[in-house]
Protein backbone atom coordinates (compact mmCIF):
# COMPACT_ATOMS: atom_id res chain seq x y z
CA UNK A 1 0.00 0.00 0.00
CA UNK A 2 1.76 3.80 -0.98
CA UNK A 3 1.95 6.09 1.74
CA UNK A 4 -0.85 8.30 0.59
CA UNK A 5 -3.78 5.55 1.09
CA UNK A 6 -2.35 4.65 3.98
CA UNK A 7 -2.72 8.25 5.27
CA UNK A 8 -6.14 7.97 3.59
CA UNK A 9 -7.02 4.79 5.56
CA UNK A 10 -5.71 6.43 8.93
CA UNK A 11 -7.70 9.43 8.71
CA UNK A 12 -10.94 9.52 10.64
CA UNK A 13 -14.07 12.12 10.17
CA UNK A 14 -16.15 10.96 13.47
CA UNK A 15 -18.03 12.88 16.01
CA UNK A 16 -14.90 14.75 18.02
CA UNK A 17 -13.78 16.00 14.36
CA UNK A 18 -17.15 17.05 13.43
CA UNK A 19 -17.80 19.35 16.34
CA UNK A 20 -13.85 20.78 15.83
CA UNK A 21 -14.74 21.22 12.33
CA UNK A 22 -18.72 23.06 13.01
CA UNK A 23 -16.69 25.43 15.52
CA UNK A 24 -13.85 26.28 13.01
CA UNK A 25 -16.74 26.57 10.62
CA UNK A 26 -18.20 29.62 12.93
CA UNK A 27 -14.94 30.71 13.12
CA UNK A 28 -14.72 31.65 9.41
CA UNK A 29 -18.49 32.38 9.16
CA UNK A 30 -17.85 34.72 11.28
CA UNK A 31 -14.66 36.53 9.52
CA UNK A 32 -16.17 36.41 5.96
CA UNK A 33 -19.25 38.53 8.15
CA UNK A 34 -16.70 40.89 9.39
CA UNK A 35 -14.84 40.93 6.33
CA UNK A 36 -18.28 41.87 4.16
CA UNK A 37 -18.74 44.87 6.34
CA UNK A 38 -15.05 46.12 6.09
CA UNK A 39 -13.89 48.48 2.86
CA UNK A 40 -10.68 49.06 1.27
CA UNK A 41 -7.94 50.78 2.89
CA UNK A 42 -4.72 52.42 2.22
CA UNK A 43 -3.04 49.77 3.69
CA UNK A 44 -5.21 46.98 1.54
CA UNK A 45 -3.91 48.87 -1.60
CA UNK A 46 -0.32 48.54 -0.26
CA UNK A 47 -0.29 44.85 0.42
CA UNK A 48 -2.28 44.45 -3.00
CA UNK A 49 0.23 46.24 -5.30
CA UNK A 50 3.12 45.48 -3.45
CA UNK A 51 2.21 41.55 -3.24
CA UNK A 52 1.42 41.69 -6.92
CA UNK A 53 4.82 42.88 -7.94
CA UNK A 54 6.35 40.36 -6.32
CA UNK A 55 4.37 37.63 -8.41
CA UNK A 56 4.20 39.85 -11.62
CA UNK A 57 6.95 42.27 -12.38
CA UNK A 58 10.04 43.84 -10.21
CA UNK A 59 9.76 47.19 -9.11
CA UNK A 60 9.83 50.28 -11.04
CA UNK A 61 12.23 52.07 -8.83
CA UNK A 62 15.54 51.40 -9.58
CA UNK A 63 17.30 49.64 -6.72
CA UNK A 64 14.09 48.43 -4.71
CA UNK A 65 12.85 44.98 -4.87
CA UNK A 66 9.18 46.43 -4.48
CA UNK A 67 7.49 50.30 -5.13
CA UNK A 68 6.56 49.51 -1.26
CA UNK A 69 10.90 49.68 -0.80
CA UNK A 70 13.24 47.00 0.41
CA UNK A 71 10.96 44.95 2.57
CA UNK A 72 12.86 43.63 5.84
CA UNK A 73 10.05 42.15 7.68
CA UNK A 74 6.76 40.38 6.97
CA UNK A 75 7.32 39.42 2.83
CA UNK A 76 5.30 36.50 3.34
CA UNK A 77 2.23 38.60 4.30
CA UNK A 78 3.15 40.56 0.97
CA UNK A 79 3.32 37.87 -0.95
CA UNK A 80 0.26 35.59 0.36
CA UNK A 81 -1.84 38.74 -0.04
CA UNK A 82 -0.91 39.25 -3.33
CA UNK A 83 -1.50 35.81 -4.88
CA UNK A 84 -4.86 35.30 -5.22
CA UNK A 85 -5.49 38.66 -6.74
CA UNK A 86 -2.71 37.42 -8.90
CA UNK A 87 -4.30 34.38 -9.89
CA UNK A 88 -7.66 36.39 -10.26
CA UNK A 89 -6.25 38.85 -12.74
CA UNK A 90 -4.33 35.71 -14.57
CA UNK A 91 -8.02 33.88 -15.25
CA UNK A 92 -9.90 36.87 -16.37
CA UNK A 93 -7.10 37.83 -19.14
CA UNK A 94 -7.80 33.72 -20.25
CA UNK A 95 -11.50 34.53 -19.54
CA UNK A 96 -11.06 37.85 -21.76
CA UNK A 97 -10.49 35.57 -24.77
CA UNK A 98 -13.93 34.30 -24.89
CA UNK A 99 -15.37 37.30 -23.78
CA UNK A 100 -17.00 40.28 -26.41
CA UNK A 101 -14.28 43.20 -26.39
CA UNK A 102 -17.25 45.88 -24.71
CA UNK A 103 -17.28 43.02 -21.62
CA UNK A 104 -13.32 42.57 -21.13
CA UNK A 105 -11.77 43.14 -17.59
CA UNK A 106 -8.70 43.19 -18.74
CA UNK A 107 -7.91 45.02 -22.17
CA UNK A 108 -4.52 44.31 -23.10
CA UNK A 109 -2.44 42.07 -21.93
CA UNK A 110 0.60 43.97 -22.03
CA UNK A 111 0.07 47.32 -20.41
CA UNK A 112 0.87 47.27 -16.60
CA UNK A 113 -2.65 47.21 -14.68
CA UNK A 114 -2.70 48.30 -11.11
CA UNK A 115 -4.97 46.45 -8.98
CA UNK A 116 -6.01 49.55 -7.18
CA UNK A 117 -7.45 50.67 -10.58
CA UNK A 118 -9.39 47.23 -11.01
CA UNK A 119 -10.80 47.40 -7.76
CA UNK A 120 -14.24 48.03 -9.30
CA UNK A 121 -13.95 45.16 -11.85
CA UNK A 122 -12.42 42.35 -10.27
CA UNK A 123 -15.26 40.84 -8.31
CA UNK A 124 -14.19 40.51 -4.85
CA UNK A 125 -10.91 41.65 -4.43
CA UNK A 126 -11.53 42.79 -0.44
CA UNK A 127 -12.65 38.96 0.39
CA UNK A 128 -9.61 37.66 -1.70
CA UNK A 129 -6.92 39.95 -0.29
CA UNK A 130 -7.65 38.12 2.80
CA UNK A 131 -8.61 35.30 2.18
CA UNK A 132 -5.29 33.59 2.37
CA UNK A 133 -5.18 35.19 6.36
CA UNK A 134 -9.01 33.90 7.23
CA UNK A 135 -7.34 30.25 5.49
CA UNK A 136 -4.16 31.12 8.30
CA UNK A 137 -7.05 31.45 10.96
CA UNK A 138 -8.95 28.56 10.22
CA UNK A 139 -5.65 26.60 10.26
CA UNK A 140 -4.01 27.37 13.58
CA UNK A 141 -7.63 26.57 15.48
CA UNK A 142 -7.27 23.31 13.87
CA UNK A 143 -3.74 23.22 14.93
CA UNK A 144 -4.40 24.40 18.51
CA UNK A 145 -7.43 21.71 18.72
CA UNK A 146 -5.16 18.75 17.44
CA UNK A 147 -2.32 19.26 19.69
CA UNK A 148 -4.76 19.79 22.57
CA UNK A 149 -6.85 16.96 21.55
CA UNK A 150 -3.96 14.65 21.85
CA UNK A 151 -2.57 15.76 24.90
CA UNK A 152 -5.69 16.34 27.22
CA UNK A 153 -8.62 14.75 25.53
CA UNK A 154 -11.76 15.72 23.53
CA UNK A 155 -12.72 18.03 26.63
CA UNK A 156 -9.48 19.80 26.75
CA UNK A 157 -9.29 20.20 23.00
CA UNK A 158 -12.93 21.32 22.92
CA UNK A 159 -11.99 24.13 25.77
CA UNK A 160 -9.22 25.19 23.54
CA UNK A 161 -11.07 25.96 20.27
CA UNK A 162 -14.01 27.33 21.40
CA UNK A 163 -12.17 30.33 23.09
CA UNK A 164 -10.40 30.50 20.26
CA UNK A 165 -13.61 30.48 17.93
CA UNK A 166 -14.23 33.65 19.89
CA UNK A 167 -11.51 35.21 20.69
CA UNK A 168 -11.56 39.20 19.26
CA UNK A 169 -7.84 39.43 18.30
CA UNK A 170 -7.67 36.25 16.45
CA UNK A 171 -10.53 36.94 14.68
CA UNK A 172 -9.10 40.64 14.04
CA UNK A 173 -5.95 39.54 12.97
CA UNK A 174 -7.37 36.78 10.62
CA UNK A 175 -9.25 39.47 8.46
CA UNK A 176 -5.87 41.91 8.16
CA UNK A 177 -3.55 41.94 5.84
CA UNK A 178 -0.47 41.29 7.98
CA UNK A 179 1.95 39.48 9.05
CA UNK A 180 0.79 38.58 12.42
CA UNK A 181 -1.87 35.51 12.44
CA UNK A 182 1.22 33.93 9.85
CA UNK A 183 3.74 34.20 12.77
CA UNK A 184 1.76 33.11 15.38
CA UNK A 185 0.55 29.52 13.21
CA UNK A 186 4.28 29.27 12.17
CA UNK A 187 5.73 29.60 15.78
CA UNK A 188 2.71 27.38 17.25
CA UNK A 189 3.13 24.63 14.90
CA UNK A 190 7.32 25.13 15.19
CA UNK A 191 7.23 24.62 18.20
CA UNK A 192 5.10 21.57 19.10
CA UNK A 193 6.55 20.09 15.94
CA UNK A 194 9.90 20.48 17.75
CA UNK A 195 8.01 18.40 20.55
CA UNK A 196 7.10 15.74 17.91
CA UNK A 197 10.70 15.60 16.27
CA UNK A 198 12.00 15.20 19.95
CA UNK A 199 10.03 12.10 20.24
CA UNK A 200 10.36 10.93 16.98
CA UNK A 201 14.21 11.30 17.67
CA UNK A 202 13.47 7.81 20.57
CA UNK A 203 11.98 5.88 17.48
CA UNK A 204 13.17 4.62 14.11
CA UNK A 205 14.99 7.50 11.91
CA UNK A 206 12.61 6.65 9.37
CA UNK A 207 9.89 8.61 11.52
CA UNK A 208 12.41 11.35 11.37
CA UNK A 209 12.00 13.04 7.96
CA UNK A 210 8.92 14.38 7.77
CA UNK A 211 8.53 15.95 11.06
CA UNK A 212 11.81 18.07 9.94
CA UNK A 213 10.31 18.86 6.80
CA UNK A 214 7.04 20.09 8.33
CA UNK A 215 9.43 21.96 10.85
CA UNK A 216 11.58 23.80 8.24
CA UNK A 217 8.17 25.03 7.10
CA UNK A 218 7.08 25.95 10.46
CA UNK A 219 10.86 28.13 10.54
CA UNK A 220 10.62 29.75 6.86
CA UNK A 221 6.47 30.77 8.01
CA UNK A 222 7.78 32.39 11.19
CA UNK A 223 11.03 33.64 9.76
CA UNK A 224 9.41 35.03 6.57
CA UNK A 225 6.76 36.57 8.70
CA UNK A 226 8.35 37.96 11.79
CA UNK A 227 12.51 37.76 11.54
CA UNK A 228 11.85 38.80 15.81
CA UNK A 229 10.13 35.69 16.11
CA UNK A 230 12.62 33.19 14.53
CA UNK A 231 15.15 33.15 17.21
CA UNK A 232 13.04 33.21 19.72
CA UNK A 233 11.17 30.07 18.27
CA UNK A 234 14.52 28.29 17.82
CA UNK A 235 15.63 28.92 21.46
CA UNK A 236 12.59 27.37 22.64
CA UNK A 237 12.19 24.78 20.34
CA UNK A 238 15.85 23.80 21.41
CA UNK A 239 14.92 24.07 24.95
CA UNK A 240 11.91 21.65 24.50
CA UNK A 241 13.75 19.27 22.50
CA UNK A 242 16.72 19.17 25.60
CA UNK A 243 13.66 18.45 28.06
CA UNK A 244 12.21 15.21 26.30
CA UNK A 245 15.05 13.63 24.18
CA UNK A 246 16.92 11.84 26.05
CA UNK A 247 19.35 9.90 25.15
CA UNK A 248 19.15 11.32 21.84
CA UNK A 249 20.45 14.99 22.82
CA UNK A 250 23.66 14.92 20.78
CA UNK A 251 21.37 15.42 17.76
CA UNK A 252 19.54 17.92 18.39
CA UNK A 253 21.71 20.98 17.79
CA UNK A 254 22.23 19.20 13.91
CA UNK A 255 18.93 18.60 13.08
CA UNK A 256 18.06 22.15 14.48
CA UNK A 257 20.90 23.75 12.78
CA UNK A 258 19.96 22.14 8.82
CA UNK A 259 16.17 22.88 9.79
CA UNK A 260 17.25 26.73 10.22
CA UNK A 261 19.18 26.75 6.49
CA UNK A 262 16.40 24.76 5.21
CA UNK A 263 13.95 28.11 6.15
CA UNK A 264 17.18 30.55 5.43
CA UNK A 265 16.72 29.09 1.71
CA UNK A 266 13.05 29.12 1.89
CA UNK A 267 13.17 32.92 3.19
CA UNK A 268 15.83 33.51 0.30
CA UNK A 269 12.98 32.35 -2.24
CA UNK A 270 10.53 34.48 -0.82
CA UNK A 271 12.70 37.19 -1.76
CA UNK A 272 12.67 36.00 -5.65
CA UNK A 273 16.65 34.82 -4.88
CA UNK A 274 17.69 38.44 -5.08
CA UNK A 275 20.66 39.07 -2.52
CA UNK A 276 20.37 42.56 -2.35
CA UNK A 277 16.42 42.58 -1.31
CA UNK A 278 17.51 39.82 1.36
CA UNK A 279 20.56 41.30 2.34
CA UNK A 280 18.62 44.18 3.33
CA UNK A 281 17.22 42.04 6.36
CA UNK A 282 19.89 41.87 8.10
CA UNK A 283 20.89 45.19 7.68
CA UNK A 284 18.24 46.44 9.48
CA UNK A 285 16.92 46.49 12.82
CA UNK A 286 13.77 44.18 12.24
CA UNK A 287 14.72 41.84 14.90
CA UNK A 288 15.16 43.85 17.78
CA UNK A 289 13.11 43.02 20.81
CA UNK A 290 12.18 45.21 23.81
CA UNK A 291 10.51 44.35 27.44
CA UNK A 292 7.52 45.55 28.50
CA UNK A 293 4.17 44.79 30.39
CA UNK A 294 1.87 47.40 28.75
CA UNK A 295 0.77 44.95 25.94
CA UNK A 296 -0.22 42.70 28.45
CA UNK A 297 -2.41 44.36 30.66
CA UNK A 298 -4.03 45.59 28.22
CA UNK A 299 -5.17 41.94 26.76
CA UNK A 300 -5.99 40.99 30.17
CA UNK A 301 -8.00 43.87 31.02
CA UNK A 302 -9.53 44.51 28.00
CA UNK A 303 -13.24 44.25 28.32
CA UNK A 304 -13.10 42.26 25.12
CA UNK A 305 -11.60 39.23 26.13
CA UNK A 306 -12.79 39.26 30.02
CA UNK A 307 -13.73 35.53 29.50
CA UNK A 308 -10.01 34.51 28.36
CA UNK A 309 -8.60 36.40 31.12
CA UNK A 310 -11.20 34.99 33.73
CA UNK A 311 -9.77 31.01 32.41
CA UNK A 312 -6.51 31.97 32.16
CA UNK A 313 -6.32 33.16 36.15
CA UNK A 314 -8.87 30.32 36.85
CA UNK A 315 -6.27 27.57 35.21
CA UNK A 316 -3.24 29.59 36.88
CA UNK A 317 -4.53 28.92 40.31
CA UNK A 318 -5.47 25.00 39.34
CA UNK A 319 -1.95 24.70 38.23
CA UNK A 320 -0.45 25.86 41.21
CA UNK A 321 -2.70 24.15 43.40
CA UNK A 322 -3.62 21.11 42.05
CA UNK A 323 -0.25 18.34 41.60
CA UNK A 324 -1.95 16.46 38.91
CA UNK A 325 -1.46 19.58 36.57
CA UNK A 326 2.16 19.43 37.16
CA UNK A 327 3.46 17.85 34.29
CA UNK A 328 5.13 18.54 30.81
CA UNK A 329 1.76 19.06 28.88
CA UNK A 330 0.87 21.72 30.57
CA UNK A 331 4.35 23.73 31.78
CA UNK A 332 5.33 23.79 28.01
CA UNK A 333 2.90 26.29 27.16
CA UNK A 334 3.17 27.85 30.46
CA UNK A 335 6.51 28.82 29.99
CA UNK A 336 5.93 29.47 26.53
CA UNK A 337 3.56 32.22 27.59
CA UNK A 338 5.87 33.63 30.20
CA UNK A 339 8.39 34.48 27.82
CA UNK A 340 6.57 35.83 24.77
CA UNK A 341 3.75 37.91 26.50
CA UNK A 342 6.39 40.39 27.92
CA UNK A 343 8.26 41.03 24.64
CA UNK A 344 7.73 44.13 22.34
CA UNK A 345 8.99 44.68 19.19
CA UNK A 346 11.37 47.89 18.80
CA UNK A 347 11.60 48.62 15.47
CA UNK A 348 8.70 47.40 13.47
CA UNK A 349 5.44 46.73 14.35
CA UNK A 350 4.35 43.30 15.95
CA UNK A 351 1.93 41.81 18.56
CA UNK A 352 3.34 38.96 20.49
CA UNK A 353 0.61 38.69 22.81
CA UNK A 354 -1.23 37.71 19.65
CA UNK A 355 1.88 34.84 19.08
CA UNK A 356 1.59 33.53 22.79
CA UNK A 357 -2.77 33.53 22.46
CA UNK A 358 -2.88 29.79 21.23
CA UNK A 359 -0.17 28.64 24.18
CA UNK A 360 -2.29 30.50 26.50
CA UNK A 361 -5.51 28.63 25.49
CA UNK A 362 -3.48 25.50 25.05
CA UNK A 363 -2.68 26.14 28.79
CA UNK A 364 -6.36 26.97 29.76
CA UNK A 365 -7.56 23.58 27.80
CA UNK A 366 -4.91 20.95 29.65
CA UNK A 367 -5.29 22.57 33.21
CA UNK A 368 -9.62 22.57 32.59
CA UNK A 369 -9.22 18.67 31.70
CA UNK A 370 -7.61 17.99 34.83
CA UNK A 371 -10.20 19.86 36.45
CA UNK A 372 -12.96 17.86 34.52
CA UNK A 373 -11.18 14.44 35.93
CA UNK A 374 -11.56 15.72 39.29
CA UNK A 375 -14.32 14.54 41.84
CA UNK A 376 -16.23 18.39 40.95
CA UNK A 377 -15.67 17.57 36.86
CA UNK A 378 -19.51 18.72 36.34
CA UNK A 379 -19.06 21.71 38.42
CA UNK A 380 -16.01 22.44 36.51
CA UNK A 381 -17.51 21.84 32.98
CA UNK A 382 -20.14 24.10 33.75
CA UNK A 383 -17.99 26.91 35.08
CA UNK A 384 -15.90 26.25 31.67
CA UNK A 385 -19.35 26.91 29.80
CA UNK A 386 -20.38 29.92 31.59
CA UNK A 387 -16.53 31.45 30.80
CA UNK A 388 -17.16 30.58 27.47
CA UNK A 389 -20.51 32.35 26.82
CA UNK A 390 -19.59 35.13 28.61
CA UNK A 391 -16.42 35.31 26.29
CA UNK A 392 -18.54 34.58 23.43
CA UNK A 393 -21.02 37.86 24.37
CA UNK A 394 -18.13 40.23 24.68
CA UNK A 395 -16.79 38.68 21.74
CA UNK A 396 -20.22 39.73 19.52
CA UNK A 397 -20.22 43.14 21.25
CA UNK A 398 -16.92 44.14 20.80
CA UNK A 399 -17.05 43.02 16.55
CA UNK A 400 -20.27 44.46 16.20
CA UNK A 401 -19.41 47.38 17.82
CA UNK A 402 -16.06 48.04 15.65
CA UNK A 403 -18.16 47.78 12.34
Amino acid sequence: MTVRFALLRRFRFNLPQRIAAGMLLLFLLQAVWLTSHQTLTERDYQYARCGREMWERPSPLAGYFTSCGNIHDGVLAYRVAGLPLTLNLVFERLADNFRKPEDKVVQTMDAPTSTWELRHQLTHILLLLRLPFIAAGVLLGGALWWVTRRLFGNLGGYTALALYVVSPTILRASITPGPEILTALGFFGGLYTCIGVAHAMQGPRRKWRPRIILLTICFATVAASHIAAFPLLALLGFVMMLWIAEGRRAQILPVLLLTCVGALVLLFACYGFSPDAFSYLFRSDAAQLGFSTDSARQFFFALSNAGIAIAFGAALLLYLGLRKTLYFGNTAPLLTVLTLIFLITASVPGDPVLWTQPFLLAFIGGVFADAYESPYGKLAIAATGAVIGLQAVFCVLTLVGKL
